[in-house]
């Protein structure tokens, strides 16, 4: 990989870097889309990272089909794949971790205290090995881009960080490897997601500024599917990720729910820009 990533940058051409845990979908594929469009040369990277899986989770269970993610990337045209093993990452001796630290403290952080140092080691290990001119990220997993992108400035890895606009089935779900876990019912049912951002999206369009009474709308109507339960509800600064008490103007928001649909925990978000 580095020799590869060596000769193109000596050629003159830039990199694209979209890395990835496979079992693709939309979402990842309009990465893709993005990095062709800016980059000379796009390389994807698949790599199902046990460290940001804590030990009751699903790594096990994670849905893995290579031969379909490769067809996809190829279709989509990619110019290079990584697909490194376990121990090509993480070989016996392996003691050196990545943690940035206030912005991974909560939500997802609360919930899963491992998951963004494991996050932010393997993403530090590809970005050296790709040596990326720009990496692509989806705005689905809005606290993990913003942990990157802090990452990018403290260390002052030489790339940029683009967050690209959350892709949606028809019906409004938002696009997860996860969402094959869900039957029939709580299919249905993890609708209530989008629609409880969009009450928050209409409510403060209505003139309502503060964060208690915006969540509690929401809350209501995630309630209202039996098969739900809520990790969190959250309206925080874009930048910082600090919780937010009222909505000011002049500020960009995050608007972000973690809930169980089932046994499948899904997360969605919305950014909101006040003039």
């Amino acid at each position: 990989m580095h020799r590869l990533s060596s000769k193109i940058k000596a050629s003159g051409k830039s990199i694209g870097f979209v890395p990835t845990m496979g079992f693709l979908h939309e979402g990842h594929l309009s990465l893709v889309k993005k990095s062709k469009a800016k980059c000379d040369i796009t390389i994807a990277s698949i790599f199902i990272n046990p460290t940001q899986f804590s030990p009751n989770e699903d790594l096990a269970k994670y849905p893995r089909d290579i031969k379909r993610d490769k067809n996809l990337l190829t279709n989509a045209g990619v110019d290079f794949l990584f697909y490194p093993d376990v121990n090509e990452i993480y070989p016996n001796g392996f003691q050196t971790y990545v943690i940035v630290e206030d912005i991974t403290k909560n939500l997802e952080g609360e919930f899963r205290p491992t998951h963004f140092r494991g996050v932010t080691t393997i993403v530090s290990i590809l970005f050296n090995s790709v040596m990326p001119d720009n990496a692509f990220f989806g705005q689905k997993d809005a606290q993990q881009a913003a942990i990157i992108k802090q990452m990018v400035k403290d260390l002052r890895l030489n790339l940029k960080i683009i967050i690209c606009p959350i892709i949606r089935e028809k019906d409004g779900l938002a696009m997860s490897s996860r969402n094959i876990y869900l039957s029939e019912k709580e299919r249905k049912d993890a609708l209530v997601l989008n629609r409880s951002l969009r009450i928050a999206e209409r409510v403060i369009k209505e003139g309502e500024k503060n964060s208690e009474k915006i969540i509690s709308r929401m809350k209501a109507e995630i309630i209202s599917v039996d098969t739900s339960n809520i990790d969190y509800i959250s309206i925080v600064n874009s930048e910082t990720f600090e919780q937010v008490e009222n909505i000011l103007g002049r500020n960009n928001y995050y608007i972000l729910i973690a809930c169980r649909i089932g046994k499948t925990r899904l997360i969605d978000n919305i950014l909101i820009t006040i003039p």
